[in-house]
C-alpha cells in the first residue's frame, strides 16, 4: 500500500512522503515548494490543512513560517509503518521477497523508521529465515548509496532466532521490547 492509495491529493502526498522521508525536519514553506515541485498555492493549502488535521505543527520565526510533523499525532507511527514499507529498504525487501529466499520475519527498528541515528552500533533490520544474502545484501548496498550512511543488519536462521529467544539472549529480548515496522511476518508468532 501506498499513501496515494489513500490519499487523492498528489501534493499531499508528496509532501506527506517529503516529511515522513525526514522526520526530525523543520522546513520552510519555499524549502517544501522546491522539493516537492508544486505550485505554492497549492503546497500554503495543503501545509495548512495538514495542521489543521494535527498531522503537522508551525512555528513562525521572523518573517517565515515552518512546518514539521507533529510526533504527537495519533497516527504517527502508523504513517512512518506506511512510508518504511512503501518505500526504499522495506519496500524493495517486501517487493523481493521471493529471490530473497524463505524469510519468516523481516524488520526494520522503530528509530530506523524514525530517522534515528543515536546509536551506530543499534541493529537496523533484522532477517529472520533461510535467505539468500548476497540479494540482500544488494538491496542494503542501494540503500546505503541512497541514505549516505551504512546500515545495521542481522540476518539468522529461525532455529538460532527461537534459540536465542528460549535463552533470553538480550539481543533479541531488545528486538522483542523494542519498537519495529514489520515488514514480513505476523508480529504475534514473532513475540510468542
Amino acid at each position: 500500500m501506498l499513501l496515494s492509495d489513500l490519499i487523492t491529493s498528489k501534493t499531499r502526498v508528496k509532501i506527506l512522503s517529503l516529511f515522513l522521508d525526514n522526520p526530525n525536519d523543520m522546513l520552510h514553506v519555499r524549502e517544501v515548494v522546491r522539493r516537492v515541485e508544486e505550485e505554492i498555492n497549492a503546497v500554503r493549502r495543503e501545509l495548512i490543512h495538514l495542521e489543521e488535521n494535527g498531522i503537522f505543527k508551525r512555528e513562525p520565526r521572523v518573517n517565515r513560517v515552518y512546518y514539521y510533523l507533529d510526533k504527537n499525532y495519533p497516527h504517527y507511527f502508523d504513517l512512518l509503518a506506511i512510508q518504511a514499507k512503501s518505500k526504499g529498504l522495506g519496500a524493495d525487501i517486501i517487493k523481493n521477497k521471493v529471490k530473497l529466499g524463505k524469510i519468516r520475519f523481516a524488520m526494520l527498528s522503530g528509530k530506523f523508521a524514525r530517522g534515528i541515528r543515536d546509536n551506530p552500533e543499534e541493529v537496523d533490520l533484522l532477517v529472520v529465515g533461510t535467505v539468500v544474502i548476497p540479494e540482500l545484501s544488494l538491496l542494503i548496498k542501494e540503500e546505503e548509496a541512497r541514505r549516505k550512511h551504512e546500515i545495521n543488519y542481522t540476518v539468522m536462521t529461525e532455529e538460532e532466532f527461537n534459540f536465542r529467544k528460549k535463552r533470553r539472549d538480550p539481543f533479541i529480548t531488545s528486538v522483542i521490547y523494542g519498537s519495529r515496522v514489520m515488514l514480513i511476518g505476523d508480529e504475534e508468532q514473532l513475540l510468542a
